[in-house]
This record gives structure tokens, C-alpha cells and sequence, in this order.
């Protein structure tokens, strides 16, 4: 498995495109949920993915201070491979990226609530009153970095 780091200005249309159709296979596709999946913040990210001879297995984006939130700001966090703890993999690699190309203190992130307990061991803590984002239960979460 083999991590690849990117920001939007260096990847190539082939990579785009598979990182776009994961990103649709699992949140609009697979959790049946029409909504602007390409939201416009992608510009301005490190996208981030986990990937073997099959393809993309995990993926995140790292969005700086401004653009979601006024920390930077991990989204878009999926594993398209359960329980093998990719999902945490990414998740963490996410925090890193935050660190080392936007000098983050601490992350954000909008988690749907039956995720809570991924982000939770990461040392996120819940922000917000759980709230509806495109019909899923959502809430606003914070993790201090080292």
C-alpha cells in the first residue's frame, strides 16, 4: 500500500478522475445521497490516498485555515476497504499534512455522526450540536495537534 500526497496543482487527470469516482462511489452513490460532491475547495487542497494494484483504497483532503473553517481542516475522509484500519491511516496522515504544509495547532473536521468514534481515538472532540448536511446527521469536530 503505497501513500501519495498531492496538492490539486500536481495531479494528473488520471488521478483526479479516480480520487472524483471514490469520492461518488461512496458518498453519493453508496450512502444514496445527491449533493455537490465537487464543492469547489478541492483547488485548494492536499489530497491524500492510500493505493495498491487495485486503486484508491482510502482518501482525505487537508483544506487550509479559511477555507471550511478558521483551523485547517481534514474532510472528505473515506476507506473504501472496512475494517482494515485505513480509514485511521488516512485520517492521521490527514493530520500530519495539516501540520507540515499549513503549521496547524489544530484540525477541524465535519464528521457524520456514526463516525464519531473513528475520529474520537484520533482525539477529536465534538464542536457542535449535531446538525443535517445533505439529510445525514452530522457534527463539527476539533483535535489539538502535538
Amino acid at each position: 500500500m503505497q501513500l501519495f500526497i498531492k496538492h490539486f496543482t500536481e495531479l494528473s487527470t488520471a488521478e483526479l478522475y479516480a480520487i472524483l469516482k471514490a469520492r461518488q462511489d461512496v458518498f453519493v452513490v453508496e450512502q444514496n445521497c445527491p449533493f455537490p460532491e465537487i464543492d469547489g475547495k478541492d483547488l485548494d487542497a492536499y489530497h491524500l490516498w492510500l493505493a495498491d494494484e487495485n486503486g484508491i483504497a482510502a482518501y482525505a483532503r487537508v483544506l487550509d485555515r479559511g477555507i471550511s473553517f478558521e483551523e485547517p481542516a481534514v474532510g472528505r475522509v473515506i476507506s473504501l476497504r472496512r475494517r482494515e484500519g485505513l480509514g485511521t491511516r488516512i485520517l492521521q496522515e490527514g493530520m500530519r499534512v495539516a501540520a507540515e504544509k499549513y503549521g496547524a495547532k489544530a484540525v477541524m473536521l465535519e464528521a457524520q455522526v456514526y463516525a464519531r468514534k473513528l475520529y474520537e481515538k484520533q482525539g477529536f472532540v465534538q464542536v457542535s450540536e449535531e446538525f443535517l448536511e445533505d439529510g445525514i446527521p452530522h457534527i463539527v469536530m476539533r483535535a489539538k495537534l502535538q
